[in-house]
């Protein structure tokens, strides 16, 4: 150990005795030397005292070069003020040291360390000793120089990056199966967001894809984690403040172990550019679309490379397929064979002189069709300097089709034609129009033809305004006149022309119309002639145009409606709109007639209304609608008839009304439509209808009145085969005698007056089913014998009729009299009783069915009771009695009419009948004989009155001449008193 070194042990260790406190200091310095840490110690006044070996290996000198203060002779000159600094704010503070400085190595080299000091105090607190280190750091220094040029590259590279995607308008992004983790500010702007924000999650970037493409871009994003392939997609978003914009996406996917981890890829605003594109794709669009309407394609040719580019259009016009690459060959095989070696000279001299052309040719089509064209070639230079020719091929079919039209009508001669200049003078003019005016071709040659002196002076002024026309506007429209011949007569034309391009001469087309002014003149006589048959013609009858306006009307139309033609076209409304003319009841009607439908397709139809005529009153017309249309099946004209059906109308109004009224007496009758009943008599007589129903015999019904004998008719047909077909009841004695026989056989119009038309009978409208003749025995002679005729021969004759009707009638009759004593006194036919008394069926009166009165009360009260809408529970018994102990004169109907009225007046739950309605009608004593009201008398007095009656009549009872008309009852109420009474009639008929 040297003595410098002794002199540093004790330095180095703390204060000891001995030789133990010596040899731990040796091993001490020996562990410092040794150590690789470059290690010193300094006393509290910051003099360093102590450098290790490495220490002073690392620097190469001794330890007095680095004692006290010297040290700092081997620190960088640019690092020794801070440490210095550093060390004496750390010894005045007490504070730990630690600073970074360079230190000069042995080699030369300076290299960052470490420096660290810490203060060792004594008991009290007193700095006794500063140990330190220094840690060569020289590597992480270069490593940190090193990140701070690569981070501020990668700074300067994010600035140019972001800056170049700002002027480029494009973004990048990355996307892992999270959703995005990555948006470049720039893709923020794009999109109108914050790029201080994070990036959107997937629903949220979803939302700003406008929503017509939001569907396709989710199905994109869910995919991308399917399948890892790439992509470019572009699509439109919708900023915050509503702006569209065009987002053009790239990605690729970034897997690593053959997994996908996530995609990267950029996106760029091809807004601009988009919209450029779409108008380009318009313009094109319209290009195309002028070209198709034009029939005009463009081409474009480089002879030197033999490189043909078509539109569509010139495609269309050739009609080869888009997909063939055109060629010159092609052009020259379409050509027509006649043309197609002046078509490749045209080709041969534009390929080696390169001079524009113009060139109009025929093709000839794989099916046979022929195409005129025309093609213009123009030569130009591109930009390599080579020649080429940009042109356009003009399908002139229908230009050449109508010149040669125009050049056939020209030689047919059917036009006359002659070119004239504005002073007037016709300098050529083809043969068709000197003949039309009796002129030769001298004539013309020597100048004297002027069309103004062809003209004449009426006509002039007509001519000076189609010059000054063609003058104004090269044209002048077509107009007839007429021109003066040769011969000083006139002949009508239509002429029409223009000026050619000088505006100093024109042609003019001159059509002789003298044929069509002949046939115009004819069909003008046809047309009075037909409107005077029209007029003669007692319908009514108008004519109207396609757009319903009013064209005609004849004669009986007008004197109908009170008007003038004029007064007529002039009305409002039109054929489909009627106006006032229909009944307010038939206005809708006529709307569904005149329905949009029928306007449009022109169907013929028919329709039955009301018209007002000139006085105010309406009559019915069955109005048809029959459409002309032309050859094309246009809408030409609508022509309406008109016929009056008033009459017949108000015949079926009129037949209508007498059904209606037939179905009321049905309906009033429907009472009787059961039989109700138990007795042994009712038992027979329902025993004789069920065998003489299904047969066709007359039967003839006898019983006294309100029996029930018209429901005995009734069921006779419903049991029977008619009973599908009508029943028709007549009251014999209800129908005045004067038109007895027109209500049951019907009249001729004319046949009596008032008799306006036809009427059917009562035999006429039971055809097929039956007729019954109620009160048959109060006919009169003469109406017995034709229906005698009816029963007998199944025929008859209307009033005023020549002519006999056919019928297939069942005849029932019934009658409350006694036919055989009518017989006898001479009032009934007896050959008219045996053909009504085939079959006889006699209903029992009341009186003889007293088994059924409970059944019947029954049935009453409970149809009664319905009607007024009553409950009645139960009939009182002494009701019961009562009811079964009275004989019913009036029979069924006097006992319905007394339930009928108990059931109105009364208000309890139980049936009951006040015992006073039935004892004052009729005593015991008379218990067959019904009294009348109207009579009122003692019996001997009654007697006389009827028997007087009968004197003043011959027997009569019924109709208007009859006794019981002279005592004001009725006739079966009569009979039933003269019955009553045993009075014999017949002795009045010769008294």
């Amino acid at each position: 150990m040297t003595g410098r070194d002794r002199d540093t042990i004790p330095t180095m260790a703390s204060n000891g005795d001995g030789a133990a406190r010596r040899a731990q200091t040796s091993d001490l310095q020996l562990l410092v030397d040794s150590a690789p840490s470059l290690i010193h110690t300094g006393k509290p006044d910051g003099y360093l005292d102590f450098f290790n070996q490495t220490w002073l290996r690392y620097v190469g000198r001794s330890l007095e070069d680095l004692q006290g203060w010297n040290w700092t002779a081997f620190i960088h000159p640019e690092d020794v003020e801070g440490i210095v600094e550093k060390w004496r704010a750390s010894l005045a503070s007490g504070e730990p040291f630690l600073h970074e400085a360079r230190v000069l190595r042995a080699n030369g080299e300076y290299r960052w360390m470490l420096h660290h000091k810490v203060a060792v105090r004594d008991g009290r607190g007193q700095i006794v000793k500063w140990y330190g280190s220094s840690i060569d750091i020289e590597d992480r220094k270069r490593a940190e120089e090193q990140l701070r040029r690569s981070t501020l590259e990668l700074q300067r590279s994010e600035f140019y990056l972001g800056e170049g995607q700002r002027l480029a308008h494009m973004g990048s992004w990355a996307f892992d199966p999270a959703g995005f983790d990555y948006w470049s500010p720039e893709l923020f702007r794009m999109h109108g967001l914050d790029p201080a924000h994070k990036p959107p999650a997937v629903q949220e970037y979803l939302d700003c894809v406008h929503p017509q493409d939001r569907d396709y871009m989710a199905n994109l994003v869910k995919g991308l984690a399917a399948k890892a392939s790439p992509f470019d997609a572009t699509k439109r978003i919708v900023r915050p403040n509503g702006e569209v914009r065009y987002i053009r996406c790239v990605g690729v996917p970034a897997a690593q172990n053959d997994s996908l981890k996530k995609y990267v890829g950029s996106a760029i605003d091809v807004t601009e550019h988009e919209l450029v594109t779409q108008e380009l794709r318009r313009r094109e669009a319209y290009l195309a679309e002028a070209q198709r309407l034009s029939h005009t394609g463009s081409f474009g040719w480089r002879p030197d490379v033999g490189e043909l580019v078509w539109s569509d259009e010139t495609y269309r016009i050739f009609e080869y397929d888009s997909t063939v690459k055109p060629t010159i060959d092609s052009v020259a095989q379409r050509a027509h064979p006649q043309d197609r070696a002046l078509v490749q000279q045209v080709i041969d001299r534009a390929s080696h002189t390169g001079t524009d052309f113009e060139h109009e040719y025929r093709l000839l089509l794989p099916d046979g069709r022929v195409k005129h064209v025309i093609t213009i070639g123009h030569a130009v230079q591109n930009a390599s300097g080579d020649r080429e020719f940009i042109g356009a091929v003009t399908d002139i079919t229908e230009r050449k089709t109508t010149e040669d039209k125009i050049r056939r009508l020209v030689e047919a001669g059917i036009l006359g034609i002659f070119i004239a200049n504005v002073e007037g003078q016709i300098v050529e003019a083809n043969q068709p129009f000197l003949q039309m005016l009796q002129y030769g071709r001298h004539d013309l040659v020597s100048g004297r033809l002027r069309w103004t002196d062809l003209t004449p002076a009426e006509l002039r002024e007509r001519d000076e305004r189609a010059l000054a026309e063609a003058l104004a506007t090269g044209v002048f429209q077509p107009h007839e006149k007429e021109f003066i011949r040769k011969d000083g007569s006139r002949v009508p034309v239509l002429i029409g022309g223009a000026l050619f391009e000088s505006a100093n001469e024109g042609v003019v087309f001159v059509l002789d119309l003298s044929e069509q002014k002949r046939a115009e003149e004819k069909i003008r006589e046809q047309e009075m002639e037909f409107r005077q048959m029209l007029d003669l013609s007692p319908q009514q009858v108008t004519v109207y145009g396609p757009n319903r306006e009013r064209l005609y009307a004849n004669r009986s139309t007008l004197e109908y409606l009170g008007m003038s033609l004029d007064e007529w076209r002039q009305l409002p409304g039109n054929i489909f709109r009627p106006g006032w003319f229909i009944h307010p009841d038939d206005q809708e009607k006529a709307a569904r007639a005149y329905s949009d439908s029928n306007r449009s397709s022109g169907v013929a139809y028919e329709s039955e209304l009301r018209v007002r005529g000139a006085g105010g009153n309406y009559r019915w017309f069955v109005v048809r609608f029959n459409a002309l249309h032309d050859e094309k099946g246009r809408l030409k004209r609508w022509y309406l008839a008109s016929t009056d059906i008033d009459e017949r109308k108000r015949a079926e109004e009129k037949l209508q009304q007498e059904n209606v009224a037939l179905r009321e007496e049905i309906d009033k009758a429907s009472m009787f439509e059961e039989i109700v009943g138990t007795s042994r008599p009712l038992k027979a007589v329902l025993s004789r209808i069920a065998k003489v129903a299904p047969t066709d015999s007359t039967v003839l019904i006898t019983g006294e009145t309100g029996t029930g004998k018209e429901l005995i008719a009734r069921a006779v047909h419903k049991r029977s085969q008619r009973s599908g077909r009508p029943f028709v009841s007549v009251n014999c004695a209800a129908l005045p005698p004067t038109l007895v026989s027109s209500e049951l056989f019907g009249h001729e119009k004319g046949a009596f007056t008032g008799a306006t038309q036809r009427r059917l009978g009562r035999f006429e409208m039971a055809d097929g089913g039956t007729i019954f003749l109620d009160e048959v025995g109060e006919l009169l002679p003469d109406t017995q014998a034709a229906l005698l005729r009816v029963v007998q021969e199944r025929e008859f004759e209307r009033v005023g009729g020549g002519q006999p009707v056919h019928v297939d009638v069942r005849v029932i009759a019934a009658t409350n009299r006694d036919l055989n004593a009518a017989v006898a006194n001479g009032t009934f036919r007896q050959d008219l009783l045996y053909r009504l008394n085939v079959f006889p069926i006699e209903m029992p009166p009341l009186r003889e069915r007293k088994d059924d009165i409970l059944i019947l009360v029954e049935y009453f009260v409970q149809r009664y009771s319905n009607r007024a809408g009553r409950n009645i529970r139960s009939i009182d018994q002494k009701t019961l009695d009562l009811l079964q102990s009275y004989d019913w004169p009036g029979n069924i109907r006097e006992l319905q009419n007394v339930i009928e009225r108990s059931i109105i007046l009364s208000s309890a739950d139980v049936f009951s009948v006040d015992e006073w309605w039935i004892s004052k009608r009729t005593s015991p004593q008379a218990s067959r004989a019904e009294t009348s009201p109207a009579l009122n008398l003692e019996p001997r007095s009654e007697r006389e009155i009827i028997e007087a009656a009968l004197a003043g009549t011959r027997g009569r009872v019924s109709g208007p001449s009859g006794a019981a008309a002279k005592l004001r009852i009725p006739p079966s109420t009569l009979e039933t008193r003269i019955k009553a009474l045993k009075i014999d009639k017949r002795r009045f008929k010769f008294a």
